[in-house]
């Protein structure tokens, strides 16, 4: 039997943070946003050849992101139920971590000449980062009581921050200082990043690996596993039409979720693009906002265990819709550095303040953790 709060299984599930945020930052956000949208223009500003027809190349970006969300969506309910059902919660949870750091790897070959097989990688990555987040989250309950959800949340997110922190450092004099490191060809840092995200992801997992539970809640499941998780999800909707309450929480989070994910994603190409700032001064940027989600983090921590988790998303949303109209006013660098640090002081509440019990109206104050978008 599990034994909750077991410090090292909270490391071990705070430490999976460490190594999956250097995708986010390094692969989503920072280095391959900007090397993407420079590899495989055909004519100016942005035009590329992509599977025989002419697109914009951010169009492209945010087409893939789009994409990899679409399936994760369309996936994860079955693959979340049959997790629950059979309690291997981990065994899914390696599949898409080897997966997706795997498909990151191989954007180390990432050139002009293979544009679009590329952007499948990114895709596929993106599909695995999200994957395995879907399950790593749904072990916070298993493995804390529920007083500490907040706090041991709070606390894989800044471990998150400060480890792709570190990375992108080391990616970041690369990139700039090529020189340092004996390398001549442009093209190879930005590589080498992406293939280093997929080695740090999956070394630094494998302590995860080893403290996680293998079985939820030492489970031994019958039957056909692909089944009964159609049967378990069949279960779920059937009870979601009972809880109108639930059914307006997740429209509402489904809309909520878009737009920071739209900012979120988005906001290095904007930089790029539309205000041409310096790719340098871009990145080291984005390497600040990583610093200030840590104290961002850890505030909003403190003020849902103050005032309750609802009165913590509020603030957090009202800040989302004030950068949002912000931005549509942003026309130079000074604006879009200062809009930058209210996202990292926001971004590090981001997903850690909303209520599970969705049964009551209103909800427990104290019945907080991190929202999985998921039907377990």
């Amino acid at each position: 039997m599990l034994v909750k709060n077991d410090p090292k299984v909270i490391n071990a599930w705070c430490f999976y943070d460490w190594a999956n945020s250097v995708h986010a930052l390094v692969i989503v956000t920072a280095i391959f946003p900007i090397y993407f949208g420079a590899t495989a223009v055909t004519r100016e500003p942005d035009w590329v050849q992509f599977w025989g027809m002419e697109f914009q190349n951010s169009v492209v970006f945010s087409y893939a992101v789009s994409a990899a969300f679409l399936i994760i969506a369309l996936t994860s309910p079955l693959f979340s139920a049959v997790a629950d059902f059979s309690g291997r919660k981990k065994l899914f949870m390696k599949f898409f971590c080897y997966f997706g750091a795997i498909n990151c790897g191989l954007l180390y070959f990432f050139t002009k000449e293979t544009y679009a097989i590329s952007t499948l990688f990114f895709v596929l990555s993106l599909v695995g980062w999200a994957g395995s987040i879907v399950f790593y989250n749904s072990f916070l309950p298993e493995i804390v009581t529920e007083d500490r959800y907040d706090a041991v949340s709070a606390r894989g997110f800044s471990m998150g921050y400060i480890g792709s922190v570190l990375l992108l450092i080391f990616n970041l004099t690369m990139v700039m200082k090529p020189g340092w490191y004996g390398i001549s060809d442009p093209s190879l840092p930005p590589r080498i990043a992406f293939l280093s995200v997929g080695i740090w992801w999956i070394g630094f997992a494998q302590y995860s690996f080893a403290y996680l539970p293998s079985v939820s809640f030492g489970r031994k499941p019958t039957g056909n596993w692909l089944l009964k998780g159609f049967q378990e999800l069949g279960k779920v909707m059937t009870e979601l039409r009972r809880l109108p309450v639930l059914k307006r929480f997740l429209g509402a989070y489904f809309c909520y979720n878009m737009g920071v994910q739209t900012v979120m994603y988005l906001a290095t190409l904007f930089g790029d693009r539309e205000l041409h700032l310096d790719s340098g001064a871009l990145i080291a940027v984005l390497l600040v906002i990583q610093l200030v989600a840590i104290l961002g983090a850890w505030l909003f921590a403190r003020f849902s265990a103050r005032w309750g988790n609802f009165r913590a998303l509020m603030v957090a949303v009202c800040v989302w819709i004030g950068i949002c109209v912000s931005a549509y006013f942003v026309q130079t660098g000074t604006q879009f550095y200062v809009l930058a640090f209210v996202v990292g002081l926001v971004m590090g509440g981001y997903s850690g303040t909303v209520p599970v019990d969705l049964r009551q109206t209103p909800p427990r104050r104290h019945n907080r953790h991190r929202f999985v978008f998921q039907f377990l």
